[in-house]
C-alpha cells in the first residue's frame, strides 16, 4: 500500500512539473514573438523617418542615416524590455 502511495505521489509530482515548464515554455514563445514584433515595426518606423528626412530635404543624408540609426536602436531596447518584462511606452 505504501509503494502504491509513493508511486501515485511521484506522478502527481511529476504530471505538476510538466505542466509548468509547458506554461513557461508558452509564455516565453509569446515574449519572443511580442519581442520581434516591436523590432520589426520600428524597423518600417525608421524606414518612414528616413525618407520623411530625405523628402523634407532639411538634413543631408549623413543626418538622415542617423536619425534612421537612432530609431532602429531605440526599437532594440523597446525589444530587450519587451523580452525582460519591462512595460513599455510605444503606441
Amino acid at each position: 500500500m505504501r509503494s502504491v502511495k509513493a508511486s501515485l505521489l511521484a506522478t502527481i509530482v511529476t504530471c505538476t512539473l510538466i505542466v509548468t515548464a509547458h506554461a513557461n515554455a508558452t509564455q516565453n514563445a509569446q515574449e519572443r514573438r511580442d519581442a520581434r514584433d516591436v523590432k520589426q515595426s520600428s524597423r518600417q518606423d525608421a524606414r518612414t523617418t528616413k525618407r520623411d528626412c530625405r523628402s523634407a530635404n532639411e538634413k543631408n543624408n549623413a543626418e538622415c542615416r542617423q536619425d534612421k540609426r537612432s530609431a532602429k536602436q531605440k526599437g532594440r531596447q523597446e525589444s530587450r524590455d519587451v523580452r525582460a518584462g519591462k512595460p513599455t511606452t510605444t503606441k
